[in-house]
């Protein structure tokens, strides 16, 4: 799409922002992102943290040089959080607290992170259905919220429930679960085969630790749990297949509360070409000044 229609892209992904965490992430290959303009890849370095409002000033940085230029935005990702952060904005819930936060850290190094899971079902049963069990921030975040205002987050996201999105055409592309599964099982075997294992044991060995945030990414986690000899590579292996489809699962609730995607149902043999014209389709039938955003 973007070299059909000349365009630039932005990456909408919280992981692909790291550098060095090429493999585990599925970035472009870097040939592909010397054809085209790739934005929001490779920002921080795997020690920092990153959030959902560096994100929109990055993105929206990025989204004025480009219309400027006089060429068309493709946003594509990702993670849901940060497409709608794009589309709508942030929601209007409180400030952080740090306290909150380091009370909330002691409790997962004492009982798990599984715990404090828990602890989110019962209080907001829509958030912790969205929040896979590994992210430690959104669960942090979504925790913190409910003890700062006694409500729960899910409350304040409801403001994203609005009508379509100005400027954009948000376009998304869905397979069948089983097809999904498979992709899944060969993404991570093909992971092992280009070197992933040797790029997680290259992180642990720079001189700064990997963040929290960079940790807790589906692939790395649990790799990390094999280098520190806590489970086999054929475990862990298993349990990154495992995880990838919770969070796929995690993806399909979250964005059936977009109102305004313009669906593509795929079918397991559909080439890129018949998918290519499938998509500028919809963006001709939105209109010529569309933005196009699409999550996968």
């Amino acid at each position: 799409m973007a070299r059909s229609l000349n365009g630039q892209i932005i990456s909408v992904d919280s992981m692909k922002v790291y550098q060095r965490m090429d493999i585990g992430t599925a970035k472009p290959p870097a040939d592909k992102r010397k054809q085209i303009p790739y934005h929001l890849i490779d920002v921080v370095q795997p020690h920092e943290s990153f959030s959902v409002d560096r994100f929109l000033v990055l993105a929206n940085r990025a989204i004025a040089q480009i219309v400027s230029s006089g060429r068309p935005v493709i946003a594509v990702g990702g993670t849901a959080m940060y497409i709608k952060a794009l589309l709508y904005g942030l929601f209007d819930g409180p400030g952080t607290d740090p306290t909150v936060r380091e009370r909330l850290r002691e409790q997962i190094a004492c009982s798990g992170l599984s715990a404090l899971h828990q602890r989110l079902a019962k209080i907001d049963p829509q958030a912790a259905q969205r929040i896979h069990p590994n992210d430690e921030k959104r669960i942090i975040r979504a925790i913190e919220v409910h003890e700062l205002t006694g409500r729960p987050i899910s409350q304040f996201q409801r403001q994203w429930d609005r009508s379509e999105p100005k400027g954009w055409t948000v376009i998304g592309i869905r397979r069948p679960k089983e097809h999904e599964s498979r992709r899944i099982n060969q993404r991570v075997k093909r992971m092992i085969d280009q070197g992933f294992v040797e790029e997680v044991r290259s992180l642990l060995n720079e001189p700064k630790p990997m963040s929290r945030q960079a940790r807790a990414a589906i692939g790395y986690a649990e790799m990390i749990d094999h280098l520190e000899n806590k489970t086999t590579l054929d475990e862990a292996i298993e349990v990154i297949k495992i995880n990838t489809r919770r969070l796929a699962k995690a993806q399909r609730t979250w964005f059936k509360t977009f109102a305004h995607i313009r669906w593509i149902d795929m079918d397991p043999d559909q080439s890129a070409q018949t998918l290519l014209q499938q998509t500028l389709s919809l963006l001709k039938d939105s209109g010529p000044s569309s933005q196009g955003c699409g999550p996968e």
